[in-house]
């Protein structure tokens, strides 16, 4: 399939080594990576690059027709549930095969004190007896779900500022993953942390909180993630070249 386009739904680290694994074993396929924008200044990964949002599932839909789209590749955050709805939505309009490329989330370990909850708002609820100062690491669009909690004094961590409504008692530090285990330990301690919150985001990156949290005895709220689109799926980036290969997107085809 001379000229065979693949849509790649990116903006986290698994998709940019996936751009580049492409870019480097299969230079015959024309890929394009998604990004929705909302970093100011994302880390861009190899090849095509566009930014912003489709316009829902009827707008994705007519962008893959336009593009001539022979597949698209779903590794967005295990949380960007919209987009990867959106995905399904108009793959299956268009008649296009779509694979999900998920990490495995976090599993508790000995020493761990977790608190399972199924929503931010869940996680807003469950605090109250654990902690007053919260390192909240959830992204800067979630801390609008934690605004009205004025009995808390919140730490929230994100690469731009959060919008608001933001609670009333806060410190934001900006910054931008992979962070260490010394690193976080040493931020807990500054800022006198009594509990974090987190989303089940698993891989690597962000992963040091939680040892970290484990070590000083610190309790964990983390919130679930939602359902897995119902498509195809892998845990490694790997699978995909295979996958391609399966539709006949192979050199010289």
């Amino acid at each position: 399939m001379s000229g065979f386009t693949v849509l790649l739904l990116g903006g986290t680290g698994e998709a940019r080594r996936l751009a580049s694994l492409l870019a480097r074993e299969r230079p015959d396929l024309r890929v394009v990576t998604s990004l929705a924008g909302r970093v100011a200044r994302p880390a861009l990964p190899d090849g095509e690059v566009r930014v912003g949002g489709f316009g829902g599932p009827a707008g994705l839909a007519e962008w893959l027709r336009r593009e001539r789209v022979g597949a698209v590749v779903d590794a967005t955050h295990p949380f960007a549930a919209r987009i990867s709805t959106s995905a399904v939505t108009a793959c299956a309009e268009v008649g296009l095969p779509l694979l999900v490329v998920r990490r495995p989330g976090w599993t508790e370990r000995p020493g761990d004190d977790w608190r399972r909850v199924p929503s931010l708002e869940a996680a807003a609820g469950t605090i109250a007896g654990l902690g007053e100062r919260v390192f909240l690491s959830t992204g800067r669009q979630s801390v609008a779900v934690f605004a009205g909690l004025d009995r808390h004094w919140f730490l929230v961590r994100s690469v731009d500022p959060p919008d608001p409504p933001l609670p009333r008692r806060l410190a934001v530090v900006l910054d931008r993953g992979p962070f260490t285990v010394a690193g976080e330990r040493e931020l807990l301690r500054r800022y006198e942390i009594e509990v974090l919150v987190t989303k089940d985001s698993g891989g690597t990156m962000t992963a040091a909180k939680l040892e970290a949290a484990r070590e000083l005895g610190l309790p964990v709220v983390l919130v679930d993630r939602p359902p897995t689109p119902p498509a195809d799926r892998v845990e490694h980036i790997e699978d995909v070249v295979s996958w391609l290969s399966t539709l006949g997107a192979t050199p010289g085809s």
